[in-house]
């Protein structure tokens, strides 16, 4: 995410001076591309400290908050309050001293794993039903405070992402598909991902156009997709077969899967029980309105996840 909106940003405005904070000892390799061209700066966004000190002394115009701990990792809720909390409140305060603007990148997590409405649009209640979600959800809540004092601010929630060098749901669905692995609940169900350019668009249009102060998009690919359509699209390219046709599974082993990972408060396989056995999409209506304003294609999953498919079998 971070790595795709560096590479466009320096594109588009190869003059600017940018500063990248980067996880310590990320390797040489991942940031070879960006050497002499940018400042790369080594800190651990839950070292709050060490986020005051670098922040003191420095003047920017604009701060783009990518950085966070993703859901489903193997950390502490003090590492998820930290990195994705704390550190965007160390940040909108220094917003505020430097009358700096402020992209945060948000996550449509805020909504809960499964909406509670569909599609889930702006008005559409929070749900804070995992600590991850919770964190993004008080995060906005510092931003938003600070935007009644004066902060110029924009929020930017995506979907689940997918593109090169991402290895998250989408990767994982199209190996498991690959493996014969994927249990295709046999009822209808519609995601809603989001092509990792629909994301740098969205920072990309923010970073270039005037806009008022709390400004918030769904950010996602322009309609959801079935998911054995998906599956099925997926199974064609790396099988030349459908997939949908020979294997699909009873929502009962679903509900079973998701009532076990709760009870064992393992929030990592709810969501994955939860993603592939029932419906979640967005209204994205105002992201592509301005979008197609501007001349930009939407875009679609499929074909879209050929990006992965072509990741996954290392074309």
């Amino acid at each position: 995410m971070g790595r795709a909106t560096l590479r466009r940003i320096l594109e588009v405005y190869p003059e600017l001076q940018i500063t990248a904070l980067v996880r310590p000892h990320t390797p040489e390799a991942r940031l070879a591309e960006f050497m002499g061209r940018i400042e790369v700066f080594p800190l651990d966004l839950a070292d709050i400290p060490g986020l005051k000190e670098f922040l003191k002394d420095r003047e920017f115009d604009t701060i783009l908050h990518i950085g966070a701990l993703r859901g489903g990792r193997k950390y502490s809720k003090k590492d998820y309050f930290l990195s994705n909390t704390a550190s965007t409140e160390q940040m909108v305060e220094y917003c505020l001293i430097h009358h700096t603007r402020l992209i945060f990148c948000s996550s449509v997590g805020v909504y809960g794993a499964i909406p509670g409405e569909l599609p889930a649009n702006l008005e559409s209640t929070l749900n804070p039903d995992n600590y991850y979600h919770y964190t993004k959800i008080e995060a906005e809540k510092i931003i938003n405070r600070a935007i009644l004092k004066g902060l110029q601010a924009a929020i930017v929630r995506p979907s689940i992402t997918y593109g090169k060098g991402d290895y998250g749901f989408p990767y994982q669905l199209v190996k498991m598909v690959h493996k014969y692995r994927f249990p295709l609940i046999s009822k209808r169900i519609w995601i809603h991902l989001c092509h990792i350019d629909a994301l740098v668009d969205a920072f990309m249009w923010i970073l270039s156009h005037e806009h008022r102060s709390g400004l918030t998009w769904n950010v996602a690919d322009r309609d959801p997709v079935q998911l054995n359509a998906l599956v099925d699209f997926i199974s064609r390219q790396v099988h030349n077969k459908n997939f949908s046709r020979w294997l699909k599974v009873d929502p009962l082993f679903f509900r079973i899967g998701e009532s076990v990972s709760r009870w064992l408060k393992n929030e990592l396989f709810t969501s994955r029980f939860e993603l592939i056995s029932r419906s979640w999409f967005y209204d994205v209506q105002e992201y592509y309105r301005i979008m197609e304003a501007e001349g930009k294609a939407p875009y679609f999953t499929i074909p879209g996840i050929r990006i992965t498919i072509n990741d996954y079998l290392g074309k």
